[in-house]
């Protein structure tokens, strides 16, 4: 199949995959980085998911990408920008001293943006594989609710940016809806970290160099994140109690 709508020549489509029924509607865009994609609007009924006891509940950070309440491994961040900085860098510096409009700096605008269409492509692999995993594995997920645009504002906007969780729980809210599955965020002011899981004791702080701390109540020494994840954990699946979806 080949396409060719004000185009100087036909485009060679490569199929990411079947198509599920025949398509109502057709756009054809390109990228920054000269790529053009196709994509056709299809039908489809999507089957939901065999029942499972499995729950998820996790919690997302920088040092860690997603820490899990359970004995899963966690996550090590990828860091798909930090890994790629030094070649953006230098195409970038580059790109600043072309003259402007002529073609030199077609050229190198173009590069720059293969670089970062790289890196966009390598995070939505990641997220995409992740979230699929979590849906396919999990009968439900509890996450956090964050603040992202506030912490965008901080000095650690690129870290967060490059982490993309915003992303993560779209994804997984969307799969959660497909596939028949239940999924929770707990509420942005929840104290998930700095509330201790065995007892409940509140700290009135806990700034975000401290990992790990112990309860003045029980004694009980907490890991920051894993605290966070199981009281995620507790709390989603009293939530989804509550809401007459309770899940073992």
């Amino acid at each position: 199949m080949k396409i060719s709508a004000k185009m100087k020549e036909p485009l060679d489509l490569r199929w990411s995959r079947a198509l599920p029924g025949v398509p109502s509607s057709v756009t054809v865009s390109r990228d920054p980085a000269g790529r053009y994609f196709v994509s056709l609007l299809c039908e489809e009924d999507v089957a939901a998911h065999r029942l499972t006891d499995k729950v998820a509940a996790g919690d997302l950070g920088l040092s860690t990408f997603l820490t899990f309440a359970d004995q899963r491994p966690s996550i090590e961040p990828p860091k798909f920008l930090a890994e790629m900085l030094h070649r953006v860098r230098r195409v970038s510096q580059a790109l600043s001293r072309k003259a402007k409009g002529s073609k030199n700096q077609d050229k190198a605008g173009r590069r720059l943006a293969r670089l970062h269409a790289r890196v966009a492509d390598a995070r939505k692999d990641f997220l995409h594989k992740l979230s699929t995993q979590l849906i396919r594995e999990n009968q439900a997920v509890f996450m956090e609710d964050l603040c992202i645009k506030g912490l965008m504002r901080t000095n650690l906007a690129r870290s967060i940016g490059d982490a993309a969780w915003g992303e993560l729980l779209r994804q997984l809210a969307c799969k959660a809806k497909w596939y028949g599955r239940t999924y929770w965020q707990a509420d942005r002011y929840f104290a998930s970290s700095r509330t201790c899981h065995a007892c409940g004791f509140k700290l009135r702080a806990l700034p975000l160099s401290v990992r790990g701390w112990t309860c003045p109540e029980c004694g009980e020494i907490h890991d920051r994140d894993k605290n966070a994840a199981k009281n995620i954990l507790a709390a989603g699946l009293i939530a989804t109690a509550t809401a007459g979806r309770a899940v073992s």
